[in-house]
């Protein structure tokens, strides 16, 4: 079975990217978010499996819908996605409970590494 994944980010452009770079690999994009709000909304109603989780964004960020995110399922899997691949940014997200993080622009072969070994695939 397909597993789920969930795309947050504030760029329709980037969901976009990332959900040919998954669908081509055989996964199924359920949902998309637009910022951390949403994110938090739709983990409750859809479930999915792993979450692909932008860091800047409008309303709630990245790491504070990880934070909502992990109270709600401890056992949720989240990869964080930014362009910004500074180390403070990179550490905030580990220790908050993200499980890897890829730097923007997406290297499709980096992106599928990463939710592979995320998901045990």
């Amino acid at each position: 079975m397909s597993k789920k994944i969930m795309l947050v980010d504030d760029s329709s452009f980037m969901r976009l990217m990332l959900r040919k770079i998954l669908e081509v690999n055989g996964y199924t994009v359920v949902c998309e978010a637009a910022n951390g709000l949403e994110a938090v909304e739709f983990y409750k109603t859809h479930t999915p499996d792993l979450v692909t989780m932008d860091i800047t964004m409008d309303q709630l960020d990245g790491i504070g819908a990880l934070i909502e995110i992990k109270k709600m399922d401890p056992n949720a899997k989240v990869i964080m996605c930014s362009a910004m691949g500074q180390q403070a940014m990179v550490m905030e997200s580990l220790k908050a409970g993200a499980i890897d993080f890829i730097v923007k622009p997406f290297n499709a072969d980096r992106v599928i590494h990463s939710i592979k070994s995320v998901i045990g695939e």
